[in-house]
């Protein structure tokens, strides 16, 4: 458990760093009275780096070896904190949110390969819970540093390097032997939706709604005039809610059809963010509703992408992980730069009408489906596992070790694999 614990140290101070410095990016740049529109493009550049690291991270393990790759990764990304202070400039500031994005995926795969390596079928729940609560409480920690000092000086950035530097402490001194990365089976998305459309159009609309949340909130917190108590507040609800809710709601999935689930918590997540929009900007029952937000918004991933492993075949299950990891990063590369777009022109409110679009659009499809497609049977249902929003290498290895529910009787074990050809 000693190299278990090393790994979720060295992740939650990656995370700290991390959901500092996009909070003061968010800040800075409205204060260096950059655009939102060209904000949301130096937000999804995060994005965009995160989308290239798993092809090029996974070729690099084997030849350079788990330690080197993440020593350099966390150095390159602790330099590209720093540039931030040194380079003001909007140009700059994308291009160092895509070298961090990049870093920050690779980092990830390191620490979840690690993880799934120590990780058995029995003790796979556990393990991601705690990697779900380390993700997310330090996600919101670092944003709720940014209350602790000026956005528009250069100390957040230091203290946001210095966390992404400590990271390599714990992980290089890890006792556990580092494991052998291997690219997942190949499935196009051509198939994944023959297969489960359900999976990749939430996987979408899904990763659009976290990407707006992450890359856009301290933007609209700061463009509507909060103070930087109240912002810090407003940036870490949302991961507080996700703690709270996410395994009760993961649980209700086990117990019935998980797509009506899914349909329910889309269907909750937009009718709070219409509220968010409707609300006065400085209520006090916005941090409640943010908080309610978050705790719909990063269990739907984790319900698209059990209900997606439900249907694909065991043979097929990493490769349809990894396919809506590309997916989802897709839509949280496409939320921010449509949001960013359409505050710019209409107004601030814009970041809730967006959210508000995207589980709307969940919730459309869902319903179709639920009209006129029959459903999984809920005997053939896999074990709900919570899987973070920018789950990597570690929801791949979760995939390839199924655990389902044990049938009731042999006919409904022949009865659920015919269904299992029809189209999802």
């Amino acid at each position: 458990m000693s190299g278990t614990w090393a790994l979720f140290v060295g992740l939650g101070l990656l995370m700290v760093g991390n959901g500092l410095n996009g909070a003061v990016i968010g800040v800075r740049s409205v204060n260096e009275g950059f655009s939102v529109a060209v904000t949301g493009v130096i937000m999804a550049g995060f994005f965009a780096g995160f989308l290239l690291a798993p092809t090029v991270v996974v070729k690099m393990l084997p030849r350079v070896g788990h330690i080197r790759v993440f020593a350099g990764l966390a150095s390159t990304a602790s330099s590209a904190v720093l540039v931030h202070a040194i380079a003001v400039f909007p140009i700059w500031w994308t291009l160092m949110r895509f070298v961090f994005g990049f870093c920050v995926a690779g980092l990830y795969i390191v620490i979840e390969s690690w993880l799934a390596e120590m990780t058995e079928p029995t003790n796979r729940g556990r393990t991601m819970a705690i990697y779900m609560i380390v993700w997310l409480g330090g996600l919101g920690a670092g944003q709720y540093l940014i209350a602790l000092a000026d956005p528009n000086s250069f100390h957040l950035f230091i203290v946001s390097s210095v966390l992404v530097s400590m990271s390599l402490v714990p992980i290089t001194l890890a006792t556990t032997k580092a494991p052998s990365v291997e690219a997942p089976d190949n499935v196009t998305v051509r198939e994944l939706i023959r297969i489960v459309p359900t999976g990749v159009v939430g996987s979408f609309m899904g990763g659009a709604s976290v990407g707006i949340v992450l890359g856009l909130s301290a933007v609209y917190a700061t463009a509507i005039g909060l103070p930087l108590d109240r912002t810090a507040v407003f940036l870490v609800a949302p991961m507080i809610g996700a703690m709270v809710l996410q395994w009760p709601i993961g649980r209700l999935s086990d117990s019935i059809s998980r797509r009506t689930v899914i349909f329910a918590v889309a269907l909750s997540g937009a009718v709070i963010s219409v509220a968010l929009g409707l609300s006065p900007a400085q209520s006090i029952l916005v941090p409640v509703l943010m908080a309610l937000l978050g705790g719909t918004m990063f269990p739907l991933y984790s319900l698209i992408v059990s209900y997606t492993l439900d249907w694909v075949p065991d043979g097929k299950a990493t490769g349809a992980a990894a396919k809506l990891i590309g997916v989802n990063g897709c839509g949280a590369l496409v939320g921010p730069l449509v949001a960013a777009q359409l505050m710019s022109i209409f107004g601030p409110t814009w970041f809730f009408w967006c959210i508000a679009v995207a589980f709307g659009l969940v919730v459309g499809y869902v319903a179709w489906r639920l009209a006129f497609k029959e459903a999984m049977p809920q005997e053939r249902q896999r074990n709900f596992v919570p899987f973070p929003a920018r789950a990597g290498y570690l929801a791949m290895v979760m995939a390839a070790k199924p655990v389902r529910k044990a049938t009731r009787n042999a006919g409904v074990k022949h009865t659920t694999r015919r269904r299992r050809r029809t189209r999802r």
